[in-house]
């Protein structure tokens, strides 16, 4: 009685999100190429971030396998695991992102994190992005630096607000945003944080690999030189793990204070291996010319057909529904069609604004997008969506 008592609000929470259309639940997934089952029912997978498809490269999986000795390092690198193959990765990163070094965590996360809190104390004062990612978010909290967040690429209120700032600034933003798949304005937000002379940090998890000359990514195609670019290898690269780029210095300071680094095992040799086959691969560039084609294709099909995608400019097209149960009904209905197109819904995306994302992937063919098309029309019209 006493241990159910003490525990009724979880269920309280619970029941208030299965009514408002947030409930979550975990569905088994396999992945298939561009397609995969999901709970056992074969379906067009639109949700991964492999877009590139390099998750499943012959070449990429052979490499991880052939260095696959041991499964971990089991240990952090400054105590055990600083494999050569990490080295290597990292010098291949810094080229690929044309600065002095590079930095491998575990995940992108951990490098949001490890970077923010690193970089700002209470002295500083963080000018975030209001839709930069949860993992920025959360880093900004833990910081203890003073966090002003500024209208979603709304560069004039980024300037009102430096302006009214004292002390060391920090500017961050995301080079392609994760929810909306649009741009950050990024060339303004250098030149305001120039003036004040504020570090800036980028997220370019979603534009790393995709965009940009040799596919350098947002800044590079953009023509701007942020201070700190953090990235992952689970995007473009179809990998795993995250990285942070930057200069000598910074990579020193995140070396020795970054608890995110510190205190967790390395990245694995194999997924080093993985990334580093992926590497060339990816920057071949016949791959991102499909997934362009693929991005034009399918985002002019879904206009026609009624539904409206926002200000999109890459390969993640959000379909805004607005409110949270007719996005999940929509979901479900699109799963019994043989398509897998997950609802987003606060506290990823704010109330009111939910919507399914869909991620193209290089290696989605046009037959798989013309049914993904057709079914959405169905499904639009079940649930009332169109």
């Amino acid at each position: 009685m006493g241990s159910n008592h003490k525990t009724a609000f979880v269920k309280d929470r619970l029941d208030f999100l299965e009514k408002s259309g947030l409930y979550r639940r975990l569905r088994t997934l396999i992945a298939e190429g561009p397609t995969a089952k999901v709970d056992g029912k074969a379906v067009i997978n639109l949700c991964s971030n492999d877009y590139l498809g390099l998750s499943q490269n012959k070449q990429v999986l052979e490499k991880a396998v052939t260095a696959l000795q041991q499964v971990s390092q089991c240990s952090s690198r400054l105590i055990a695991g600083n494999h050569p193959k990490i080295t290597e990765l990292e010098y291949l990163l810094a080229n690929h992102r044309r600065k002095e070094s590079a930095l491998v965590y575990p995940t992108g996360y951990a490098a949001n994190l490890g970077v923010v809190m690193t970089i700002a104390d209470k002295s500083a004062t963080i000018f975030s992005d209001e839709l930069n990612h949860a993992s920025i978010v959360d880093a900004c909290r833990l910081s203890g630096a003073t966090t002003t967040i500024f209208r979603h690429n709304d560069t004039d209120h980024l300037q009102k607000l430096m302006r009214r700032s004292q002390g060391r600034k920090i500017v961050i933003t995301e080079g392609i945003f994760s929810m909306d798949g649009d741009v950050g304005k990024l060339l303004e937000i250098q030149s305001i944080a120039d003036h004040y002379d504020a570090i800036t940090i980028i997220d370019d998890a979603h534009g790393d690999f995709i965009f940009g000359p040799s596919f350098s990514g947002m800044p590079a195609k953009l023509g701007v030189n942020f201070d700190i670019h953090v990235s992952s290898m689970s995007k473009g690269l179809g990998c795993f793990g995250g990285y942070v780029a930057t200069t000598m210095p910074i990579r020193e300071l995140l070396i020795n204070t970054s608890r995110q680094f510190i205190y967790t095992s390395a990245l694995p040799v194999h997924l080093c291996s993985a990334a580093i086959s992926a590497i060339p691969i990816a920057k071949s560039g016949h791959l991102q010319k499909r997934l362009h084609w693929n991005i034009r294709y399918f985002s002019s099909a879904m206009k026609r057909v009624g539904f409206e995608l926002g200000n999109s400019a890459s390969q993640i097209i959000p379909i805004i529904i607005g409110r949270e149960v007719q996005a999940v009904e929509l979901s479900e209905e699109l799963l019994k069609e043989g398509v897998f197109a997950q609802a987003i819904r606060y506290p990823t995306v704010k109330k009111g604004q939910a919507r399914l994302r869909i991620s193209l992937s290089a290696i989605h063919r046009q037959e798989h997008l013309d049914s993904a098309v057709d079914a959405f029309r169905r499904a639009g019209k079940k649930t009332c969506v169109l």
